[in-house]
């Protein structure tokens, strides 16, 4: 305690307020007047103020600021979650920025919600000027410690973030435990689950994290032990009720297992503890709705609607789900009215295509059978006037329903293109053969799902193929005709970047291709964020950029480069 105390009051003499940039966010005027003269008598001279949540997103894209003083209950609009939420998805702070969030609550749910969105700092009201200055002070210099760190993490260098971890771990021992947390987190990114696993378990040998088990448990998940990584984060939440992680990774292992019903109490209690999660109460419907648990369902997407009417993280998945949660409950008049809601507040873009499916969807369920067909008609003409297909769950739910209303050839099409893009996930392809089975089709289904597993197979395998016989113009550019005709094929997308890759290694740096692989790699962690390879290629990449320009093409290594995956089997193995 004494050197924690040394260290604030030293700090607490080395920081210049004066030049720094501050918001202050809260309804009342008399607090942000309070906070506004603690902050001048430190020396600050730069102060701006807002009266509600959308206000202080105005200033927040106007300017960089360096501390955040937010209450948590803003009145009408955003609150200062969703306030804190928004900034994080826009980037609109620097990772240097202080976000200190004020509020007068005290219940677990307040502060569980807005911790779920990392603040710097919870501040329970009132605030005297001595304690904010306190906390101020720490958490401005423990930001300066992670400032490098941060700013590797937003460029998506996760290799460079976990090696600025190590030389942190030198200078401040203060905060060694935090940073050896964030470069445990920064090798599973990077694709170094045994090295996170080291990590994981040197903080382990000392004491009982639960963050260190809980990293334990998505490294088996990643593995693909996905029993294993359940009981690990079933053993958090028995020694921490409270580390909300767990959960929402518990329920991520039921689903990748099959076990939805699982997943959907695993959500339930999550949501209890922590009800004010915009993605977590749309995840709960959606799996509720799954297992035909209509009644939680409905209650989930009414809650994703409240809370999230003035949030960033606001998606049509909510108000889809309770126009579906109305139609099972035969209420056609409701769900229609949610639908055209929804059209209203999402662009036809986004919404166009899935609102059309479940208002085909609600008409079947409320027996007018009739419109049902008219949508599923329409449904067909769209996909025959375009190729281009939506992504998985989109897929299903339209073929669900031209199934249902008598269609048969397009949607076996569908799940066929579904199984060509997941055709080494066994879940995706025994929900594929639900479909097929509810709609009279088992066998044919079956057989469908083999041979579209089988192209996609030879598909990707024909590429690697072309590569280990050292042909890399023609397996670039088979890799290229593959990621046309399955987009979404995570295995093809990573391949085609390795190829491309082993390419610029042997053939020498072509700018073009160089920029086919990072739009490829880009792309793959938009769909299916924290891949093991996307770090790894991302560096292969970074490594081969000449400094200033393209270099002369170089000789083919004498070592040849890792293979890509052929199969189902990996050809090098690339983790640890």
């Amino acid at each position: 305690m004494t050197t924690d105390s040394h260290a604030t009051a030293g700090e607490a003499g080395s920081t210049d307020w004066a030049d720094k940039h501050y918001l202050l966010v809260d309804d009342f005027i008399g607090i942000r007047i309070l906070l506004r003269e603690s902050l001048r008598n430190l020396g600050a001279r730069h102060i701006d103020q807002a009266a509600s949540g959308g206000e202080a997103m105005k200033l927040l894209a106007k300017t960089r600021y360096d501390v955040v003083l937010c209450d948590y209950n803003l009145g009408e609009g955003k609150n200062g979650q969703q306030v804190l939420e928004e900034t994080r998805v826009r980037n609109l702070t620097a990772p240097s920025s202080v976000w200190l969030m004020v509020s007068a609550e005290k219940s677990v749910e307040s502060v569980m919600g807005a911790a779920e969105h990392q603040p710097d700092a919870y501040l329970i009201k009132p605030i005297t000027e001595g304690v904010l200055l306190t906390r101020l002070n720490r958490v401005w210099h423990k930001k300066q410690v992670f400032r490098e760190i941060d700013q590797a993490c937003m460029e998506k260098d996760y290799l460079r973030a976990a090696k600025l971890c190590d030389a942190q771990i030198e200078l401040n021992k203060l905060h060694a435990l935090e940073l050896l947390r964030m470069k445990a987190s920064l090798l599973l990114k990077s694709g170094e689950p045994e090295k996170a696993r080291a990590v994981y378990e040197k903080v382990l040998a000392e004491r009982d994290y639960s963050w260190a088990k809980a990293g334990l448990g998505k490294i088996r998940m990643n593995n693909g032990e996905h029993e294993a990584a359940r009981q690990i984060f079933q053993g958090v939440i028995v020694e921490n009720k409270y580390y909300i992680d767990a959960y929402d990774q518990m329920a991520v292992a039921y689903q990748l297992m099959g076990q939805h019903e699982e997943a959907c109490g695993v959500l339930e209690k999550a949501a209890r503890l922590s009800p004010n999660s915009v993605p977590r109460q749309r995840n709960l419907g959606l799996a509720a709705l799954k297992v035909g648990n209509v009644s939680m369902a409905e209650k989930a997407f009414r809650k994703c609607i409240s809370i999230g009417e003035f949030s960033v993280m606001k998606t049509p998945d909510a108000y889809l789900g309770l126009a579906r949660v109305c139609g099972l409950k035969k209420d056609a008049k409701e769900a229609l009215q949610w639908l055209l809601l929804a059209q209203r507040e999402f662009p036809p873009e986004q919404i166009g295509l899935r609102a059309k499916i479940t208002e085909g969807m609600v008409h079947h369920e409320t027996g007018d059978y009739r419109r049902a067909r008219k949508c599923g008609d329409e449904l067909e003409a769209m996909l025959a006037e375009d190729p281009a297909r939506p992504e998985k769950s989109i897929c299903m739910e339209l073929a669900t329903l031209l199934f249902a209303v008598g269609v048969k050839d397009a949607p076996a099409s569908l799940l066929c293109y579904v199984v060509k893009n997941n055709h080494d996930n066994q879940v995706v392809q025994d929900e594929v053969q639900k479909i097929f089975d509810k709609a009279k089709m088992g066998d044919e289904g079956t057989s469908l799902i083999i041979a579209a597993r089988k192209e996609a197979s030879d598909l990707m395998n024909k590429g690697v193929l072309l590569w280990k016989t050292d042909k890399l113009n023609e397996a670039v550019a088979w890799m290229r005709a593959a990621r046309e005709k399955l987009p979404n094929n995570l295995r093809i997308l990573f391949n085609s970047a390795q190829i491309i890759v082993s390419f610029l290694e042997q053939r020498g740096y072509q700018a073009e291709l160089a920029v086919e692989a990072m739009e490829v790699l880009l792309y793959v962690d938009k769909i299916a964020p924290g891949q093991q390879r996307f770090a790894q290629l991302m560096e292969q990449l970074v490594q081969l950029t000449p400094p200033l320009g393209p270099e002369p093409a170089v000789e083919v290594p004498e070592k040849a480069p890792s293979a890509p995956e052929k199969g189902g089997k990996s050809v090098r193995e690339r983790a640890g």
